[in-house]
């Protein structure tokens, strides 16, 4: 497949190199797919991409904005540290509908009511892209993606917003993506430790496909529907999910319980450790990372740094190091009451406060005397 859509782009870029974009005929069309998630991490929420064809010059190639090569020296530093350049790059409509037609996933095409010259003012800034430092860009999650590429692209030539988000701009981006990983509860628990505040603003940005599907429905030009077709190109096929204990939050509930039932104060810092080591990684990477995303990690104070030091203090410090965590941890509480991943966090918030009590004291109440 790649061999195929290498020598598919040789012969498209040699095309465009010497014919400086022939000219579309009238029955030219643009369309935008619309392609369903996938399994794998990456492909979670979706894919969009962008379509033309003209049956008198014989073309039908589709623009693709979510390519990114795995071969990248230091992939998956430039990856977390938001510098990994993804690229646009073109197929055949019958390679592209066929890849997704072997993984099952539902495609959605929207063709788009573009008067002659503005399909072909697109063709042309596209494969000027193709040949220039345009066809890569940094991805961010939010900012910059396949879905956001192809708004820009279009809503470029017209000089305004004629692609506009219309899905509840009230709720967080935490909130918005939280349904994609109902099935994934690893991802799931990730990805909520490694999102920091901006997650949790008002999601304002288009940039989810399914977004701009609805987006696209609702628009206009010159008083008259952006779309004037709209079909299923793929026939996706739902997979009814079956529960398993080991990708749900039972597991970590059952090993959780396990630890608190042994009682034993060596498991218990332990514990904590690992959990310092955590918080002092979501510091870290907020610090290296260019994602947004990633900064101001309020969930340091869940999984918190301090926890590395408990092992190596004195018990007299030790006291007043868990009365300082467990005001940490009272504040992280109330700050998850309306957060959507409140219950997939609970569990932790349960141990470490029975942990730090049982560390601290014989009798809890003691100690929840002294915070008061």
């Amino acid at each position: 497949m790649f061999k195929k859509i290498l020598s598919f782009s040789f012969l498209l870029y040699g095309l465009i190199a010497f014919s400086q974009s022939p000219p579309l005929s009238p029955e030219a069309t643009v369309s935008i797919f619309t392609c369903d998630r996938g399994e794998e991490l990456y492909s979670t929420f979706g894919h969009t991409a962008l379509r033309i064809t003209d049956p008198n010059n014989a073309l039908d190639v589709v623009y693709n904005y979510g390519y990114f090569d795995f071969r990248t020296e230091n992939f998956y530093f430039k990856f977390v540290k938001g510098d990994l350049q993804y690229f646009m790059n073109v197929t055949s409509y019958d390679d592209f509908v066929f890849e997704y037609k072997l993984d099952r996933r539902q495609v959605i095409e929207q063709t788009l009511n573009l008067p002659l010259t503005k399909k072909q003012e697109l063709f042309d800034a596209l494969n000027k892209s193709l040949l220039s430092d345009e066809k890569s860009y940094t991805y961010k999650f939010i900012d910059r993606n396949c879905t956001s590429m192809v708004v820009n692209k279009i809503n470029g030539l017209f000089g305004t917003e004629k692609i506009q988000k219309v899905d509840d701009k009230s709720i967080s981006y935490r909130t918005l993506l939280y349904p994609y990983f109902e099935n994934y509860f690893w991802y799931k628990l990730g990805i909520n430790i490694v999102f920091g505040a901006k997650t949790d603003r008002d999601a304002v940005k288009l940039f989810l496909p399914i977004e701009l599907l609805h987006s696209l429905d609702k628009a206009t030009i010159n008083g008259k529907p952006l779309v004037s077709k709209k079909e299923i190109v793929v026939k996706g096929v739902s997979v009814n999910p079956q529960f398993s204990f080991f990708n749900s939050i039972y597991l970590i509930c059952v090993i959780l319980l396990i630890l608190i039932f042994i009682n034993n104060r060596f498991l218990f810092k332990g514990y904590l450790f690992v959990s310092g080591i955590l918080g002092l990684f979501l510091c870290l990477i907020g610090l290296y990372s260019q994602h947004q995303e990633l900064l101001w990690n309020y969930n340091t104070l869940l999984f918190n740094p301090l926890f590395l030091l408990i092992p190596f203090v004195k018990v007299n410090f030790l006291k007043k190091l868990n009365v300082t965590l467990l005001v940490l941890l009272l504040i992280y509480s109330i700050m998850m009451l309306t957060k959507p991943h409140v219950m997939i966090m609970l569990p932790f918030m349960i141990a470490n406060l029975y942990i730090l009590l049982k560390l601290n004291s014989r009798n809890p109440l003691k100690l929840l005397s002294a915070i008061k």
